[in-house]
């Protein structure tokens, strides 16, 4: 990918946002981040909640784009900055609130990127069917990101456990598709993006791991979970 412009894309899991004291620290923390894109997972919106995703406080205005849950799971979303010349040409999403894809283009540059959000029951085998049903739409361009809800190394793991069949099994398939995990492949020994998440005044444990993929050879990523 050769973008002139240097890209920031953050995710975090935010537990749900229908809480009203919830949505005013993300607006926080993602001004601080201060991301061009922002891909979250659990939101527990509705299509007639996502006007809450219009962020207050927040310096950039953020484009909203978002795939329904319900009020006690799922839903996800795509924040893209007004301040990034970003041309969409194709949202396809699911009924379940547990992906959602962007397809557009930057400076005249096709891209695509996509937020998954695992089911907890079965996440392995979501993925690897995801992954292969989308196949097609993935090239060099393209951005996964999210809560895979899975662990797809020792590393990521708070114990010595074995990875079971089923990750090997979605490993396969990452590595039949190309892709790549891109903090990983940066910081191979690094444990503490997947272990805690301090915010003011409280510390929140992180129960399930996030991932970014790219096809083999491009960039980085910031990765956070929250849980309430």
């Amino acid at each position: 990918m050769v973008i002139g412009t240097y890209i920031s894309i953050i995710t975090l899991n935010v537990n749900g946002l229908n809480a009203p004291t919830k949505r005013p620290r993300l607006a926080e923390w993602i001004q601080k981040q201060d991301p061009y894109i922002c891909c979250l997972q659990e939101t527990h919106f509705r299509t007639r909640d996502t006007y809450r995703l219009k962020l207050r406080g927040c310096k950039k205005i953020f484009h909203v784009f978002h795939a329904d849950g319900n009020q006690n799971k799922a839903g996800i979303a795509i924040l893209i900055s007004d301040k990034i010349d970003f041309k969409i040409k194709n949202v396809p999403r699911d009924k379940e609130g547990h992906y959602i894809m962007i397809k557009g283009s930057i400076q005249e540059e096709d891209i695509t990127i996509i937020n998954i959000y695992a089911p907890n029951i079965g996440a392995p085998q979501y993925i690897r069917q995801l992954l292969t049903a989308i196949r097609e739409e993935i090239d060099s361009n393209t951005i996964i990101v999210g809560d895979f809800n899975t662990s797809l190394t020792p590393m990521d793991r708070s114990s010595k456990m074995k990875i079971n069949k089923e990750a090997q099994a979605l490993n396969d398939t990452i590595n039949q598709t190309e892709l790549m995990d891109i903090y990983r492949t940066f910081h191979p020994k690094s444990r503490e993006v997947y272990s805690y998440k301090s915010l003011p005044q409280e510390t929140r444990k992180i129960s399930s791991k996030q991932s970014n993929l790219t096809p083999k050879g491009t960039g980085e990523r910031r990765t956070n979970k929250t849980q309430s």
